[in-house]
């Protein structure tokens, strides 16, 4: 079983940073790929970004790329969204999650992931 609890939200300003962190409780983290998602009120959940189990490869969202900087510490069983120059549009529930086993490569479909966390508040005023 694989609990996963994010942090680091907030509210900031346009053109801020915040840096969103995703500790997961399981002894098997290192196998997992994770990513993030989000969902905007009354929007569907979109992805983000992605990242291996080994942290070599990594994807993101065309809206996101060159903003956001996804990586992970398996030593520290946590994976880390940086979110660099926000916009309101980033305005969201961010949510990180893990795949059900050992995954070669990253996903960028949520119909992938097998654990969730419970969400973060990302609030970026204009």
């Amino acid at each position: 079983q694989v609990q996963l609890v994010e942090s680091g939200g907030g509210l900031v300003q346009a053109g801020g940073s915040l840096r969103l962190s995703c500790a997961s409780s399981g002894r098997t983290f290192s196998r997992h790929a994770m990513g993030w998602f989000r969902q905007a009120p009354g929007k569907e959940r979109e992805f983000v970004a992605a990242i291996s189990w080994s942290g070599d490869s990594t994807d993101y969202a065309g809206s996101v790329k060159g903003r956001f900087t996804c990586s992970r510490d398996n030593a520290k069983n946590t994976v880390y969204l940086q979110m660099n120059s926000l916009k309101p549009e980033d305005t969201a529930v961010y949510y990180c999650a893990a795949t059900l086993g050992f995954t070669i490569g990253t996903v960028t479909a949520a119909s992938g992931y097998h654990y969730w966390g419970q969400g973060t508040q990302v609030t970026v005023s204009s």
